[in-house]
């Protein structure tokens, strides 16, 4: 795929995607522009495989991401078993329209 840069640097760019992951996490749905749900998606399934996985490797490599370790928490407590027989796609991206001040498209990304 395509690297979407989002219109920012490298860090500004990695650091906003930690943040909607750990977003989505914590608060189990976000509304965001569509382009960045869609960049988000792959993020947020590759820390539910490490939450299946299950062992201290992957949850130091989730807290290594993530922003807050009650994200790490929950992903490996709540969110991980409840997808423990599901082989992927555990996000979905509704469109939602378009924002007001700029018309950029936006989207909701929440669990399956």
């Amino acid at each position: 795929m395509k690297l979407r840069k989002l219109g920012r640097r490298s860090d500004h760019r990695r650091m906003l995607l930690r943040n909607q992951v750990t977003s989505l996490i914590l608060h189990d749905r976000i509304e965001t522009t569509e382009a960045k749900a869609k960049t988000i998606k792959p993020l947020v399934d590759k820390m539910v495989t490490l939450g299946k996985r299950g062992d201290l490797h992957a949850r130091r490599q989730a807290a290594a991401y993530l922003l807050d370790p009650k994200a790490v928490q929950k992903l490996f407590n709540e969110i991980a078993p409840k997808y423990a027989e599901r082989n992927g796609g555990y996000t979905r991206v509704i469109k939602t329209g378009f924002r007001r001040g700029d018309a950029a498209p936006m989207a909701v990304i929440e669990w399956v």
